[in-house]
């Protein structure tokens, strides 16, 4: 038998980081995966615009007039994950690349997650990342953080 195969961590991490490819935000991007409690991958989302919002029309950057960033617009991967949820999330856990934000949070716990799986904490010290910690301690949201490193693949072009 086989010793040096992946974790069940890892693989969900890695098509979380996977997914992560696939924005187009030039600063962060972030992916997601959902899997209930029968390790299915129920949802998978990455940071991206709303249907119908070109890429090319919406700002990608990240100071400036409010309007004028990509914050007003981008939908994060958390929340791409939810919408597109092929079931039920109760009981749930979410891989994520980026520990959410206290929006994402509320969206996790209302949806019926209960762990969260992350990489990456950067925005430990804000103010957003307490409220969090805060409601997932009320809500009984578990979290961990598990390291993966680089996700290697191959060009098919």
């Amino acid at each position: 038998m086989r010793k040096d195969y992946i974790s069940w961590d890892q693989y969900f991490m890695g098509v979380a980081k996977l997914s992560a490819m696939r924005s187009k935000d030039p600063s962060t991007q972030v992916g997601a995966c959902i899997i209930n409690s029968d390790r299915r991958i129920v949802g998978i989302g990455y940071n991206g615009l709303p249907q119908g919002c070109s890429d090319a029309t919406f700002p990608w950057q990240n100071e400036g007039e409010f309007t004028e960033t990509k914050y007003p617009y981008v939908v994060h991967a958390e929340a791409n994950a939810i919408l597109n949820a092929t079931q039920n999330l109760k009981g749930s856990s979410i891989y994520v690349t980026l520990f959410p934000c206290n929006e994402c949070t509320k969206l996790i716990i209302q949806s019926g997650i209960k762990e969260i799986v992350y990489e990456s904490n950067k925005y430990q010290h804000s103010k957003e990342h307490q409220a969090a910690l805060r409601m997932l301690k009320a809500a009984g949201v578990s979290y961990r953080q598990i390291t993966v490193g680089e996700l290697s693949y191959v060009s098919l072009s």
